[in-house]
């Protein structure tokens, strides 16, 4: 079988890429431009609605700009990775569950510096 033309991003792979443009950008972007910048194919649609979605998570800000929103980036790669992470956890279901594979799914080295950082943050909430 023959690959399509145009295969799909894996999930995530376009916010990623629209971030990473907006931050090199260093400046507000409308979706226009975002297009633009990304070089593809792309329908302004499609970049529109993940614009607005980064929007609701809270990666990025917009501000009006004549007739369309101009957007800025607000969270980095790790930024936008936990945003992920919370809005996965918040998802519903078992989150103890999903806890625990996550865990069991770390390195040694990572999970001695996700003690470290419970640690650090139950310190700096005092006693």
């Amino acid at each position: 079988m023959s690959q399509p033309a145009h295969s799909r991003r894996p999930a995530g792979a376009l916010e990623a890429e629209i971030v990473a443009t907006l931050w090199a950008a260093g400046e507000a972007l409308t979706p226009k431009a975002v297009q633009s910048e990304l070089g593809s194919e792309l329908a302004y649609t499609t970049v529109m609605t993940a614009l607005t979605r980064l929007y609701e998570k809270g990666v990025v800000s917009r501000e009006k700009s004549g007739r369309a929103y101009a957007y800025t980036a607000v969270l980095d790669s790790p930024g936008i990775a936990a945003a992920r992470m919370r809005e996965l956890l918040e998802s519903g279901g078992d989150r103890e569950a999903v806890l625990a594979r996550f865990l069991g799914s770390l390195s040694d080295d990572d999970e001695r510096t996700l003690l470290e950082l419970l640690r650090s943050a139950r310190a700096d909430d005092g006693p």
